[in-house]
């Protein structure tokens, strides 16, 4: 009996991947456990594991093609069975939804739909019926967000836990007019419901057109969502950096000494964001749609800039690391960020985000805010300036810090009071060895 080995949802933004590598071929016994093929997702490279066993009669999905969730990627069959001839032809349409982090192969057998009163069908996954059925929520009120707009088991657990009020409707309505013009590639036009008016561009002779990676594609939608969804605003701060510098330098001459670690700047930032989320802890929540969130634990995602973009990893459970291995984790993440080498899981659970664009020499910027976080923190370059001391004019050492919050879940107090006790963190980083 042949198995489908299917494209599977190695992330939660993940809407399709990129075969980038077979590690089998045609004729190949396959025992669970081993290692098909490399996939790039928007986010990473990840490994695809068999989770089943004998010989491998096709693939047909090619190295450097793009599949969607659940599109066939090959076919395994029973030990000693003959290989079909090799095919390019693309996959099937999707089949049932694979929930598990890995990829698993199944074998396909799509379940009836359920159907509107009009005996129209409703596209959904087996498993997004079954949580229905148990949770006692009508799939003709769910929105899909699966390929197609198929509907999957986090849309039901959504629509059980949140009824969406009329301003999130709104938002999500307005949002999905916007993306829809985008993926149409539509002409400079206003959106009928939503006043919304696009100009883009077309390429002349001699321009050249770059294709969108599965990353790039995910920063345009996900950062489109919280501009037009989430109302913004944003402070700034500049705190004196010199006594973090000295300690600094203090503690990596004795480093370089004893070959310890390290420390960069934003590892001290890091650490002082994780404190004043800690004394603040209303910043550390997420507004969901009738009522908001608030966190038991710190999320830290790290903004990462790799060839394809941006990425975020998550370091979970912030508040129990010291700096020490708040540094240790930024550095290992950020050398398998560059590898694309980074685990679905570790982009899970975010709760503020930290964006440091000190390194490329900007003194000061706004961020936009990492969906569904209420709080993006951006960090500015140490620059040399005169500032004013007791009426007196001398050189200092300056960074400005600031922060964009969703206006629904942070007021304008609670940003000011968190942005001052990361500044007082950062002027006497001594409270972070404590």
């Amino acid at each position: 009996m042949s198995v489908n080995i299917e494209m599977p949802k190695l992330s939660d933004t993940m809407t399709e991947g990129t075969l980038i590598k077979w590690h089998k071929k045609v004729g190949d016994q396959i025992e669970i456990g081993d290692i098909l093929a490399e996939v790039e997702t928007d986010k990473a490279t990840m490994e695809m594991e068999a989770f089943d066993e004998g010989t491998l009669l096709e693939i047909r999905i090619q190295e450097g093609e793009k599949a969607p969730i659940g599109s066939v990627l090959a076919v395994l069959g029973d030990d000693g069975e003959t290989p079909a001839a090799p095919t390019t032809a693309k996959s099937a349409p999707p089949a049932p939804e694979v929930s598990s982090p890995v990829a698993v192969a199944v074998v396909s057998a799509p379940a009836p739909a359920t159907q509107l009163a009009s005996g129209e069908r409703i596209k959904s996954s087996p498993l997004a019926r079954k949580v229905a059925a148990d949770m006692g929520v009508s799939l003709q009120k769910v929105q899909g967000t699966g390929p197609g707009g198929r509907i999957v088991k986090a849309d039901v657990e959504q629509a059980a836990h949140s009824a969406p009020s009329v301003e999130a409707t709104a938002a999500n309505n307005l949002a999905a007019a916007v993306k829809s013009k985008i993926a149409a590639s539509v002409t400079p036009a206003a959106t009928a419901n939503s006043g919304v008016e696009l100009i883009l561009p077309k390429a002349k002779e001699g321009d050249e057109k770059i294709p969108l990676s599965s990353m790039r594609k995910i920063i345009a939608s996900r950062l489109l969502t919280s501009k037009v969804t989430i109302p913004h605003f944003y402070l700034h701060v500049e705190a004196d950096v010199a006594p973090l510098m000295a300690l600094r330098k203090q503690i990596n001459d004795q480093a370089e000494k004893t070959k310890g670690n390290k420390y960069s700047v934003n590892d001290f930032v890091l650490k002082a964001v994780v404190q004043a989320t800690q004394a603040v802890p209303e910043v550390n929540s997420s507004y969901a749609g009738d009522h908001m969130v608030r966190f038991k634990h710190i999320g830290l995602s790290i903004a990462i800039a790799v060839e394809d973009g941006l990425v975020t990893p998550v370091i979970k459970q912030a508040e129990n690391l010291s700096l020490l291995a708040i540094s240790k984790a930024v550095k290992e993440m950020a050398a398998r960020a560059k590898d694309k080498k980074l685990k679905p899981d570790e982009f899970d659970g975010g709760t503020v985000t930290v964006s440091n664009l000190g390194a490329w020499g900007i003194e000061s910027f706004d961020a936009i805010i990492n969906p569904p976080q209420a709080v993006i923190v951006s960090v500015g370059a140490a620059i040399e300036k005169p500032v004013v001391v007791n009426g007196q004019i001398i050189p200092g050492l300056r960074m400005n810090l600031g922060v964009s919050c969703d206006h629904r879940v942070v007021d304008g107090a609670i940003a000011a009071q968190f942005l001052a006790e990361v500044k007082k963190l950062i002027e006497q980083p001594a409270l972070m060895l404590i």
